[in-house]
């Protein structure tokens, strides 16, 4: 059978398969409906569409499609991993997209060239608990067991009987999401958001990660005959506990908290792995004679916190009882140490020629402690621009010298004068302010976890709203002050560049900043490497869709130059979220649309809220998530060209990025729009929804400036507007054709067919033009009490949304919008009456709330903005 009819049966048995899933789930699921609430399977069954009730009784329909939405979602992710598993079975794992396999097929490399390739991938998914997860913690267990329920009823093994218990599971399941409800009656407190990540690992990433590392050694021992000793270097990052920007409850007490708890659940984990090996491990010194020096050196091991007079003769097992006992009583210096412990028993059981009983029993124990050591993730620290500013003015304000005012010469000059001498003040004597303190404090922690157990357990300091070269200066002052040295300084400050302007000038503030000798030979100690954050909520906040996006891709380009000039490589760090907005595209063609030379083995991307759910709560789906992470890496950095851009293009790509910012910035700043965009859409409401620590203004503002992204981004998505996702697409277009003509015409043509990124550009907006809809957006505007600012801002949306449909279909030649991407397409079709609905009921709902200013309606409105997120499966 030829792959590409393999592929087209695979594709036909997917559908009968998912199909055939969704018929069992949802008579499950009526089932449920019929015993909790008949008036919604009466609903259901009706023949005809009927509009949702309103108010209070409108709390369990919206709870019945929440439900159901949420195991489409679940049907759909169990549905595209069995896929996958026919295509490597019926094709091989060449033909598995985003999988190592098929990367090394297509590059073909030979094995010397490839092995320095492996050495320097690394990969780093960055998870954080930025508010844009709606579902509690206790609705995921609950879709983990519904979603291994269904693995286990694919087999063709079952009884009818056993069959019949297995969908009664099922329906238990679905009949505890009813009696759970999705809504949190509290907002989760940090404790709570650290062990939701560490939840996690414990459910699926200890167990996902060295399933990557064996499937890597698989694809490279099929193509090169053997296994290579280099490989990916796969270590998770988190925020969680670490990002204080704006959220004042992350104090130090919480970062020690959340590294705490991140080594408890890293080193429970390895005791767990040790004592269920030491159970199986019944070596006997009287059959199988360990040579030297494996023999005394696993019988140093047995005698560091052994107990000798047990499992006598079985001196393996002995050597893991007391590996366990020094994990239990803490008493590895380092995790190097345990590591080589390991290696130690490996070795011995290598040298007895048990090969595979060392790679099922102890190759997976080394894996996950070379890979989550004794940290479990690597917490990243995060703070504000503004608040370092502020402690460096408490500071010097303590001195006898004049204080300086931020933003003048003075402030540099005394910035440099600073960092170049050699004996600053003692700053535990000094009168600060608390949170100058706090981040002294902080800065101290950070320090002293470098020379912990775990070096590892502490990452960069991340400068959110990085403006100038003093922001960054400022930082490595500070930590002059807290304590990390005075020629180099063992800390990695990392600039995100967040705004447009911001982006813009990242090359000239990089440049000015390696001219400093302390940052100079900081980074020189640090491998000339530096790490960069790259924002994408916020630019596409500032600049719009198709402005951010280039303005990113010219921000690497630019930065990549600048540093090569000073003999040095970037590292960048992509702040990605769940929708196009946000970065979200899929990950293989984004990482395939970067400038050639960004990546070089090196990709950090954020993980937020619903993502981290949708790609890490299922074993199978987190290993194949973080598969395609590493090996679209290691297609980037091993081809030749990647997305050049001609200057033809350029030239095309900065007229259409400034055309569309001209007509984003128009709409922002349309008189009242800030009206229309509270007005018409739940941004205001959705504060009572609890679904994350941190507040969604930075400090309390009201303006649409300081407003974070993720509800900017969440609000038009509930209203169905979803500008953030296309707005200012159609304008550039059009006059981009306008001005050019018949030679724009070829251009643009020439650009979508040859050009990664355009053609993601392209995609991406028409996916979003798909799922937005005016006639319910026109429901939202006419919440709008202003009858001019209603009829204004609507308009100019609608006649964008027009044009920006008409762009599409010149550049497709596709008049039906969608058809492209029929899979997608299919998926939201089946939900859209209902979906629908929801949008119908949350508009009467803001209405009344809003006319009678009571609450009585806040719990069916705010599980109408779960319900409506769970449809669309991102909520920001």
């Amino acid at each position: 059978m030829s792959s590409a009819l393999s592929r087209s049966n695979n594709i036909q048995a997917q559908d009968l398969y998912a199909n055939k899933l969704r018929t069992q789930l949802r008579l499950l699921w009526r089932k449920v409906l019929e015993r909790r609430a008949p008036q919604v399977a009466v609903w259901i069954d009706a023949p005809v569409s009927i509009a949702l009730p309103s108010g209070q009784d409108a709390t369990p329909f919206l709870q019945a499609l929440n439900i159901w939405f949420q195991l489409l979602g679940i049907i759909n992710e169990n549905a595209d991993a069995r896929s996958d598993r026919l295509i490597e079975s019926e094709c091989g794992a060449t033909s598995v997209s985003g999988s190592f396999a098929k990367a090394l097929e297509s590059i073909a490399p030979d094995i010397d060239a490839f092995a320095k390739i492996a050495e320097k991938l690394s990969v780093g998914p960055t998870i954080t608990a930025h508010p844009t997860e709606a579902k509690r913690v206790t609705v995921l267990e609950i879709h983990r067991r519904i979603y291994r329920n269904l693995a286990t009823l694919e087999a063709d093994r079952w009884t009818p009987n056993e069959r019949s218990l297995l969908l009664t599971k099922l329906e238990s399941e679905i009949d505890l999401l009813w009696m759970t409800g999705e809504l949190r009656l509290a907002r989760p407190t940090l404790p709570d958001e650290i062990e939701w990540g560490l939840q996690f690992f414990r459910d699926s990433l200890f167990d996902a990660v060295p399933q990557v590392y064996d499937s890597f050694d698989q694809a490279t021992h099929r193509h090169f005959g053997k296994v290579i000793d280099a490989r990916p270097d796969i270590k998770f990052h988190s925020w969680i506990g670490g990002d204080r920007d704006g959220n004042p409850n992350v104090t130090c007490d919480i970062t020690k908290l959340a590294l705490r708890r991140g080594k408890d659940t890293a080193v429970s984990r390895h005791i767990s792995d040790i004592d269920k090996a030491a159970a199986h491990l019944s070596v006997s010194q009287n059959i199988m004679v360990f040579p030297e020096p494996h023999h005394t050196r696993i019988k140093a091991i047995i005698e560091r916190n052994g107990n000798s007079t047990r499992n006598q003769g079985e001196p393996i097992r002995q050597a893991l009882t007391s590996i366990s006992n020094v994990l239990k009583n803490e008493g590895y210096a380092n995790v190097s140490r345990y590591e080589a412990d390991l290696i130690t028993i490996e070795s011995a059981l290598y040298s007895i020629d048990a090969d595979l009983i060392a790679k099922l029993y102890i190759r997976p124990i080394l894996r996950r402690a070379q890979i989550f050591g004794f940290r479990t993730t690597t917490l990243d620290i995060r703070q504000n621009s503004s608040v370092t500013t502020r402690a460096l003015e408490d500071i010097w304000s303590t001195s006898n010298e004049p204080k300086p005012e931020y933003g003048t010469q003075e402030w540099s000059n005394r910035l440099r004068h600073e960092l170049a001498n050699p004996i600053l003040p003692n700053m535990a004597l000094c009168p600060l302010k608390p949170e100058a303190r706090e981040l002294l404090n902080l800065l101290e922690l950070q320090n002293c976890t470098r020379h912990s157990t775990d070096p590892n357990a502490i990452g960069p300091f991340i400068l959110s709203m990085t403006r100038s070269t003093d922001d960054l200066l400022g930082v490595y002052l500070l930590a002059r002050y807290a304590g990390f040295g005075t020629e180099t300084l063992d800390i990695q400050i990392v600039p995100l560049f967040e705004t447009i302007e911001d982006l813009r000038n990242a090359p000239r503030i990089l440049a000015d900043l390696i001219e400093v000798p302390l940052v100079r030979r900081s980074l020189n100690s640090r491998g000339r490497r530096m790490e960069i954050m790259l924002g994408y909520s916020d630019s596409n906040k500032d600049g719009g869709f198709i402005c951010s996006t280039w303005e990113l891709h010219s921000a690497q380009r630019n930065i990549l130059q600048t540093l090569r000039s000073f003999n040095m490589k970037p590292a960048f760090f992509h702040g990605r979220g769940g929708s196009v907005s946000r970065g979200g595209a899929p990950t293989g063609r984004a990482i395939s649309a970067q400038p050639e030379g960004t990546i070089e083995g090196m990709m950090r991307t954020t993980e937020q809220g619903e993502v981290v759910s949708a790609k890490y709560a299922n074993r199978g789906t987190a290993t194949a998530q973080i598969e395609l992470l590493a090996a679209s890496a290691l297609l980037h950095t091993t081809k030749v060209t990647n997305d050049h851009v001609s200057p033809e293009f350029e030239s095309a790509f900065e007229a259409l990025s400034g055309l569309s910012q001209t007509a984003y910035s128009a709409l922002l700043n349309s008189d009242c729009f800030v009206d229309y965009f509270q007005q018409a859409s739940p941004v205001e409401e959705l504060a009572y929804l609890k679904i994350g620590s941190r507040p969604s203004r930075r400090f309390g503002v009201t303006n649409l400036s300081d407003l974070r992204a993720i509800p900017w981004v969440f609000a038009w998505s509930q209203n169905r507007h979803l500008i953030t996702g296309w707005y200012g697409f159609g304008s550039a277009i059009e006059s981009f054709l306008k001005f050019r003509g018949d030679q724009g015409r070829l251009v643009l043509h020439d650009m979508f067919s040859q050009s990664d990124l355009f053609r993601l550009i392209v995609d991406e907006v028409e996916k979003s033009l798909f799922q937005t809809d005016i006639t319910i957006a026109a429901d939202y505007a006419s919440l709008v009490t202003n009858k001019d600012t209603r009829t204004r801002i609507f308009n100019l949306v609608s006649d964008e949304y027009n044009r920006a449909c008409d762009g599409i279909r010149f550049l497709t030649g596709s008049s039906c919008l969608g058809a492209r991407f029929p899979k997608f397409q299919a998926r939201f079709e089946r939900i859209r009456s209902d979906i629908d609905h929801v949008h119908a009921l949350q508009v009467t709902l803001l209405r009344s709330a809003r006319h009678d200013g009571k609450k009585r309606d806040l719990i069916p409105l705010l599980q109408s903005m779960n319900t409506i997120s769970a449809g669309l499966g991102w909520t920001g």
